[in-house]
């Protein structure tokens, strides 16, 4: 999932100074000041469209199962997860029974149960409820509350993401709401629960000071017990210089997703009492490509444009060995991985071959034309990080190289990954390449990121890609619980998806972090960091 203008920083920065005068030297205060790249629109945990809310949703609300930091499932809502193994997985796998904890109350000190559950897949199943996509959902068919503390899901058929996927760890985690508060309303888009929700989880939202920052605090009534820090305090930094400045000056105690550059300058220059870490996810960057607009409806396009990019020199020069050379979308952080998928060697040649053989021909201006119009793409990506940046002038120079003309457009992170219903560039399709950044979810599926029927707002398939292949292979494997099985699936999904470049997948990236020293129990997962913010102390 997921996703800095410098006047608007120093203006944000010059009016609110993370951190209010608290000093986190030795001992602490108990007060953890974290930096994000976006703005929310929503804290309602059924609406995230990027990782900067996923984080904001984890502090306050749970799901039935998440993962811990070596990429096992645990429970957190359910008492037990659910297997093949427990029973909780019918042998045929048409129905799936969690068992939840007895313990758990929402933070208004109304009783968890069951009932909650189910609210929340209807909420998500509403048509009317602008949720970024509902994969895995829409394979329910019914679900029952036999006690308050039973919930079980009725499939139309064999899912064996599903508990990695519903109320868990998938590539757009929902997590649960509570349906004493939401029931009432035709639709949860525009409500105040938005503003100032109530969930289950370890902190409480206290105020949102829009522009400036978020306060939560504690939870008393949490499930594990009462957190170790009093307060979390997220401000809405996009600039990675000021992120970076902050952290040297100690008034940020923790940065989300930081831009490459300055973790390499915290790492390379490091400051008293700051500390770096990479932590291997689920997660590309990529040119994703428009195929619903020409001429990138054309596969020769597509392949020129690949061939046209030095990846091997992104890769060296703009992550500075955080990152490895991609291919396709699954990550090395998979079983499912196949390092043997078709890579894209630089060859401005046979890109220029494609092109003339696609009607593309080169002018003497070095820009290339068909039928009077010029091969003209605008390619977008989210304002204010310094390796975006980067990265578009390389790709500016690589593809102009080969004819093609590239006009950038950079939009804030909340504008480019919002909801197609809000208006989003990426999922409204209002772009021709745009750099994407996806973190997944636990599970290899990826079915909502390229299958036909995936397209916003039914799914992530931003791209517009339809293979009936790919659509048969990635059925076979969500309908087998077999690893062997589903991997050979995967190996062609990966091995279509090489030939037929929706996107042109550039390095699979470690998610970021740099952090106050003094920050103990901080063990991100590689989807969500927030899995066990109830361990955290400073």
């Amino acid at each position: 999932m997921l996703k800095h203008a410098l006047i608007a920083l120093l203006l944000l920065t010059a009016c609110s100074k993370p951190g209010g005068g608290i000093t986190n030297g030795p001992g602490g205060t108990g007060v953890l000041r974290v930096a994000t790249y976006a703005e929310p629109t929503s804290l309602n945990p059924l609406l995230v469209t990027n990782t900067s809310e996923n984080f904001l949703a984890s502090l306050a609300f749970d799901e039935l199962v998440t993962i811990d930091n070596n990429g096992n499932d645990v429970p957190d809502l359910a008492k037990t997860v659910p297997t093949p193994a427990n029973g909780g997985v019918a042998k045929d796998g048409l129905t799936v029974t969690y068992h939840l904890r007895r313990n758990v109350k929402w933070q208004d000190g109304a009783p968890f149960t069951s009932d909650d559950v189910k609210f929340s897949w209807q909420a998500i199943m509403n048509p009317n409820n602008n949720v970024v996509e509902r994969r895995g959902y829409d394979q329910v068919r019914s679900v029952d509350t036999p006690d308050p503390y039973t919930v079980v899901f009725h499939l139309k058929q064999p899912f064996a993401p599903f508990v990695d996927t519903v109320f868990g760890e998938s590539d757009d985690p929902f997590r649960v709401v509570p349906k004493h508060l939401l029931a009432h309303y035709p639709n949860i888009n525009q409500i105040p629960f938005n503003q100032q929700p109530i969930g289950t989880g370890p902190f409480k939202v206290a105020r949102w000071i829009h522009g400036d920052h978020i306060e939560y605090t504690a939870n008393p009534f949490y499930f594990r017990g009462t957190p170790k820090l009093k307060r979390i305090n997220v401000y809405v930094i996009p600039d990675g210089n000021t992120q970076e400045a902050q952290l040297r000056s100690h008034d940020s105690d923790l940065v989300l997703d930081i831009p490459t550059q300055n973790l390499v300058n915290l790492r390379d220059r490091p400051s008293a009492g700051v500390r770096t870490m990479l932590s291997k996810a689920p997660s590309y960057n990529s040119l994703v490509l428009n195929l619903s607009r020409p001429p990138l409806d054309d596969v020769r396009v597509r392949q020129a444009i690949a061939y046209g990019l030095d990846e091997k020199r992104i890769v060296g020069t703009l992550t500075y060995g955080t990152a490895i050379l991609a291919a396709a979308d699954l990550s090395d952080y998979y079983w499912a991985y196949d390092p043997n998928v078709t890579k894209y060697p630089h060859n401005p040649q046979k890109a220029a071959a494609l092109l003339d053989a696609a009607g593309w021909k080169l002018g003497s201006n070095g820009l290339r034309t068909k039928n009077g119009q010029p091969l003209s793409l605008q390619m977008v990506y989210g304002e204010g990080n310094a390796t975006a940046r980067q990265l578009g002038v390389q790709i500016q120079s690589e593809l102009r190289a080969i004819g093609i003309d590239v006009q950038i457009k950079t939009y804030t992170y909340t504008v480019l990954y919002a909801t197609k219903a809000l208006g989003g560039i990426l999922n409204s399709g209002k772009f021709d390449i745009g750099q994407y950044s996806w973190v997944a979810g636990a599970d290899p599926d990826d079915s909502s990121g390229w299958m036909c029927a995936m397209v916003p707002p039914a799914g992530n398939n931003i791209t517009h890609y339809c293979n009936a292949q790919f659509d048969a292979a990635e059925q076979d494997a969500l309908a087998n619980f077999d690893r062997v099985k589903r991997k050979k699936d995967y190996a062609v999904t990966q091995s279509l998806l090489a030939r037929d470049v929706p996107a042109v997948f550039q390095y699979y990236q470690r998610r970021r972090y740099a952090f106050n020293s003094n920050l103990h129990g901080f063990t991100p997962n590689g989807i969500s960091e927030g899995w066990n913010a109830f361990d955290w102390s400073l």
